[in-house]
């Protein structure tokens, strides 16, 4: 029965997009070409983001948005983090990864249709293509690579452990990625806790600290950094955010500590023995695929704009990167041993998840996100601690790149400025690079769609029978322990 109620969903959203567009005459051909011409580079991971500004200062067809086309959002974000819980069947359902494409694909079309029917057909374009195949190459190509990495042994669980298992993650996000440390690390972290029964709390930190906080040292790190990387701010500004960085993982290791060593005493003997008897030295195999994700590393800092002019003048020659990524998964496939996988118990379901719902969270989010752009200076907001809160805000729930860029070009409108480097060379407009920069890399742990990482680090968990928090009941978890924390940034860093 739902699944007909989804696919007439479907039917009647492509309908709608075939009348709008009649009714419309938008010609998304001419929307497309007139951007790809102005576009100066693409994707999610950087070269997007001059794409976006200077679509924007070339005025991009487009009429303003009523309010209401941000339903399709909602509906994707209430689908997310209700279908789950109301009952067994919709449970059962929505443990089909088919069934969340079809779901995404149908109220995805609803926000085409209303699109097209006000001439965004070039922004369109330029999200699935320029954004959302990008940011699914690159996730694609750390989650299969490091996949074949094995991380062999098994440790003693306990707190002591763990949280060096945290630490060590945090700090190697800055420097392969959330996603690529999130998917080196998830598994042997589960392997070492298997003997253990309370589990949950230690994956809910990892996404909190590894897949979020732990990405703000580099551009590497986390998207929305690299996508200021590429808008001129220095490779090494990001060191900067050190001392929020430091604050932020520091309190949540500790109370991650205090909670471990609670739930590790309420561990059974017999479990404690068992681990203790079965522990193993850890060691490393598929080093190979080491070579291959330091491949990934250099082609997303290299191939771009910055190094290969020419992508400013054939957008298109952007794709570069994405073939290299492409042709170092398969490097990735033929110099692995299969079995390195089967002892990840790697499947491809978590990137599957991702990229279904991530169609129709970047089609429908596309509404959300303009009318956060035109109407942003409405917001009020002026002051560093604003910034701060309302780019995380935003950053909880939509993709944090793209929010990272309406909120940076929200602080150039209100600074009288055109460009990154006299935001930097100036120490107010600095400052709240500062803040949005912490905003969109931190809160993206607010949700379990705030980051990619988090919902492969959750599918992963899950394919290991952790039973993982709900959508709301994981928001639950990071109000209680996030928002305190960012609370306390703001009364030290942006007051």
């Amino acid at each position: 029965m739902r699944n007909k109620f989804f696919t007439t969903l479907l039917f009647l959203s492509l309908v709608l997009n075939v009348s709008l567009w009649a009714e419309t005459g938008a010609s998304p051909q001419t929307n497309t070409l007139a951007q790809s011409e102005t576009d100066p580079g693409h994707g999610e991971n950087g070269t997007g983001s001059q794409h976006q500004e200077t679509a924007s200062a070339h005025g991009e067809a487009g009429d303003d948005l009523p309010l209401w086309s941000v339903i399709p959002f909602v509906l994707i974000l209430l689908s997310i983090a209700l279908l789950p819980l109301i009952s067994h069947t919709t449970e059962h359902w929505w443990e089909n990864n088919n069934n969340k494409l079809l779901l995404s694909l149908a109220l995805g079309g609803v926000s085409f249709g209303i699109l097209m029917a006000h001439s965004w057909g070039g922004k369109i374009f330029h999200t699935m293509v320029f954004d959302y195949i990008p940011f699914i190459i690159l996730l694609a190509a750390l989650f299969y690579i490091s996949g074949g990495i094995v991380l062999k042994g098994d440790i003693e669980a306990t707190p002591v452990n763990n949280t060096i298992f945290l630490i060590v993650g945090t700090f190697l996000a800055s420097f392969i990625g959330t996603t690529g440390a999130s998917m080196l690390l998830i598994r042997p972290l589960l392997k070492t806790n298997s003997e253990r029964k309370h589990v949950v709390h230690t994956v809910i930190f990892f996404i909190f600290l590894v897949s979020n906080i732990g990405g703000s040292l580099t551009p590497l790190g986390d998207p929305p950094l690299f996508l200021g990387y590429l808008q001129g701010v220095p490779f090494v500004w990001t060191f900067k955010l050190f001392p929020q960085m430091i604050i932020a993982s520091g309190i949540l290791l500790v109370v991650y500590f205090i909670w471990d060593t609670v739930m590790h005493g309420k561990e059974t003997k017999k479990d404690i023995r068992y681990d203790h008897s079965h522990r193993q030295p850890l060691g490393l195999e598929g080093q190979v695929n080491l070579l291959w994700l330091l491949g990934v590393i250099l082609s997303v800092a290299f191939l771009n704009q910055n190094y290969i002019p020419a992508i400013g003048k054939y957008p298109f020659l952007g794709f570069i990167r994405e073939a290299v990524l492409v042709g170092l998964i398969a490097l990735s496939k033929v110099t692995s041993d299969p079995k390195l996988r089967e002892k990840n118990k790697f499947t491809l379901g978590p990137i599957q998840e991702v990229a279904y719902l991530f169609i129709g969270i970047f089609l429908t989010m596309i509404p959300a996100l303009l009318l956060l752009e035109h109407h942003g200076k409405e917001l009020g907001i002026t002051e560093r601690w604003q910034f701060f809160w309302v780019t995380g805000g935003f950053s909880g729930v939509l993709d944090n790149a793209p929010t990272y860029l309406t909120f940076l070009s929200l602080a150039k409108g209100l600074l009288g400025f055109s460009n990154v480097t006299q935001i930097l060379a100036d120490p107010i407009g600095e400052e709240l690079l500062k803040a949005i920069s912490v905003g969109a890399v931190f809160m993206g742990a607010l949700t379990y769609i705030g980051n990619a990482p988090n919902f492969m680090v959750k599918s992963v968990a899950e394919e290991n029978k952790i039973k993982m928090p709900s959508f709301g009941g994981y928001v639950v978890y990071s109000f209680l322990l996030l928002v305190p924390t960012f609370i306390l940034l703001t009364w030290i860093f942006f007051i």
